[in-house]
């Protein structure tokens, strides 16, 4: 969704102003915030990419990637050229046209920016990106939206495992981009309760949560996000929709809508977990 509304903004525009308000934001980059600024200026926002929770974009003519931490908070909006400072804006790219701005804004301060080497993507070697990857990137697992999600190889992966399927779709080193809301919605469609081990599930069903995680992201995608606080907008400042669809996620003791027993909620990994006692049926020996 953001590298979508991203692309439609910022892409081919060049950066003519940078304004850093905090010191927090370039904690990432080694060289400091002034540092980070004075690099951004003069360069041209050649393409906007992720993956998993990663997003970055593109710069030419130096060929770095300037990496975006959303955290928990974080936010990249388009808004009209001098607009004054928004709440929680920690910084405003300005550029060369009439254009709008482009704004990182973060509530709680855990996100931020540096600007890294793009190195080759070994990840997504199926389908090579033109400019790579950011070296903090190049350890992560491809996700099931991208051409190089390889789902038999993950599937195998998986399956050799003994840990619990939830924990494995949380793994950013066999699949990323999932996420602790998609994995439980994935897991309800496939009737699968999070902690079954992988190794004592069959393979079509691995590959059956995989399907369902893709169907999910998507969903998620032509909504307009998962937004449960007006904090939480797209590049635009319009809310995500997806939440008023979630099954299983953040509906405790609301009736499935597959059989009408209410959901529950459990811990899992210092997180929540939803689910539904009737269609997924704890494995033996978890109370």
């Amino acid at each position: 969704m953001v590298r979508r509304g991203l692309e439609r903004h910022v892409v081919a525009r060049s950066v003519v102003g940078a304004a850093l308000h905090s010191a927090r934001v370039a904690r990432r980059h080694p060289a400091g915030g002034l540092d980070l600024a004075d690099r951004l200026i003069g360069q041209r926002l050649a393409e906007v990419d992720r993956r998993g929770k990663y997003l970055w974009l593109v710069l030419e003519p130096s060929l770095e990637a300037l990496v975006v931490h959303l955290g928990m908070s974080g936010q990249l909006l388009v808004v009209a050229a001098g607009t004054d400072r928004l709440r929680h804006e920690h910084a405003r790219l300005t550029f060369a046209d009439d254009g709008p701005d482009l704004v990182f804004v973060d509530q709680r301060t855990f996100g931020g920016l540096a600007l890294t080497d793009l190195v080759p993507d070994v990840r997504g070697a199926a389908a090579p990106r033109p400019y790579g990857v950011p070296t903090p990137v190049a350890h992560i697992a491809c996700d099931p939206l991208e051409a190089a999600f390889d789902q038999p190889a993950v599937v195998a992966a998986m399956w050799r495992r003994q840990s619990a399927v939830k924990r494995a779709l949380l793994d950013q080193s066999l699949v990323s981009g999932i996420g602790n809301i998609y994995a439980d919605e994935a897991l309800w469609r496939a009737g699968v309760h999070g902690q079954r081990l992988c190794a004592n599930l069959t393979r079509p069903t691995l590959s059956r949560i995989l399907d369902h995680a893709r169907d999910v992201m998507v969903a998620a995608l032509d909504q307009g996000g998962t937004s449960f606080d007006a904090t939480y907008v797209n590049v635009n400042g319009a809310s995500g929709y997806f939440d008023r669809s979630l099954a299983a996620y953040g509906q405790t003791g609301r009736p499935c809508p597959r059989c009408g027993t209410p959901i529950r909620r459990e811990a899992f990994m210092n997180r929540s977990s939803h689910s539904c006692p009737r269609c997924q049926p704890k494995p033996r020996g978890i109370p």
